[in-house]
């Protein structure tokens, strides 16, 4: 084999593992950022479904005069939205689900999360006004307060 046949192997096995490498580099700077990306507009969606179920909350009370209590609360609210006919012919525009979720009564207190906990809902009928308390678990994020009426419907992330 001679010297210049020698270099044109060499030349494309190096071009080769250039562009191999290459592709690895760029694969491990997008991913981990692509990841991220995921996390914020999954944390987006939870939150936004935690507004909702928030607003939904807010009419029940508007339309019963009081929220549902502890005990089967968010089942309470599910049955308030299935059968309140207010509620169920304007219900599209008033709880719009973010994409690609669409409104059900039903997974409104479901985090959109895999594995698509139950949101936590607590009533504080010891004092007036009552209070309640919406949290999500397996994250920090809530809507109330137990104790404090200046918390009152307004969620931790603000």
């Amino acid at each position: 084999m001679d010297l210049n046949t020698r270099n044109n192997i060499l030349t494309i096995v190096l071009g080769v593992l250039i562009l191999g490498l290459s592709y690895f580099l760029y694969r491990s700077l997008t991913d981990p950022y692509q990841e991220v990306l995921e996390e914020r507009e999954m944390v987006e969606r939870e939150r936004h479904r935690m507004t909702l179920v928030r607003d939904a909350l807010v009419q029940y009370r508007n339309r019963q005069g009081n929220f549902p209590p502890t005990d089967g609360g968010l089942d309470s609210l599910v049955q308030f939205l299935k059968t309140d006919e207010f509620i169920v012919e304007r219900a599209d525009s008033l709880f719009q689900f973010r994409p690609p979720s669409t409104y059900s009564a039903d997974s409104i207190v479901y985090s959109p999360r895999p594995p698509h906990n139950r949101f936590e809902y607590t009533l504080n009928d010891t004092i007036r006004p009552r209070l309640y308390l919406l949290e999500n678990p397996g994250t920090d994020d809530r809507i109330g307060d137990l104790e404090r009426t200046t918390l009152l419907n307004a969620p931790n992330w603000n």
